[in-house]
């Protein structure tokens, strides 16, 4: 009698992924450029900090008076954007308010790089929290070292992303940092983005291939 363990793995088509992600990438990084440099111009600092709160809080309403969940993790973005402008209202700096995430960014490129001598990269789990994928493909050789290298790879334009924002935050007028800093770390995501989905397919491509595992 014989068993079939079948690791194979079906990436969902590209449209379908741009048309999940692409709105929550103009939501959570265009759009909140766009509504504190508008407030900054036209209001000055403290008009461009009650902007920025009032676009995270009032996505949230949105999201409850259309019936759709609120995370804990956005509740916990908003707490953490009151604190930001709250500090850069006090201080008078806005520099003080693009300080704090750019630190941030910077320890997640040390989380992403701390993952992977500890043999659980994130990139994997943040790949299977958009994608769901069996443990059977996860656990395959092939796929466990291609999320460690792209665990790799994301610490890298982490920490590239970190360093060329403070060079700007310190060097540069606010709004040459929003602008620039926003075009360059979107291309840096994008180049990353692509890097891991040609990868991840040719992953696929040798794991499919494979014929499936009889006992």
């Amino acid at each position: 009698m014989s068993r079939t363990h079948h690791h194979g793995f079906e990436l969902p088509k590209l449209p379908s992924l741009l048309r999940h992600a692409l709105p929550r990438f103009v939501e959570g990084v265009i759009a909140p450029v766009a509504v504190f440099y508008a407030a900054f111009a036209l209001l000055g600092l403290n008009g461009a900090l009650v902007a920025a709160v009032t676009w995270v809080y009032g996505g949230i309403a949105w999201r409850y008076l259309r019936g759709h969940q609120v995370s804990a993790m956005l509740v916990l973005a908003a707490l953490g954007v009151t604190v930001r402008a709250a500090l850069a209202a006090a201080t008078h700096s806005p520099v003080v308010y693009f300080l704090q995430p750019t630190l941030g960014t910077l320890l997640v490129s040390m989380a992403f790089l701390a993952s992977v001598p500890l043999r659980r990269p994130l990139a994997q789990k943040l790949a299977t929290d958009m994608v769901p994928m069996p443990e059977a493909f996860l656990r395959h050789a092939r796929v466990r070292q291609f999320f460690l290298r792209i665990s790799l790879l994301w610490s890298l334009v982490f920490f590239a992303n970190a360093l060329f924002s403070l060079w700007m935050l310190f060097n540069q007028s606010i709004g040459t940092y929003l602008w620039v800093r926003t075009s360059v770390v979107a291309l840096l995501g994008a180049c990353a983005v692509g890097i891991s989905l040609f990868g991840f397919r040719r992953c696929l491509q040798h794991v499919n291939r494979e014929p499936a595992l009889a006992a």
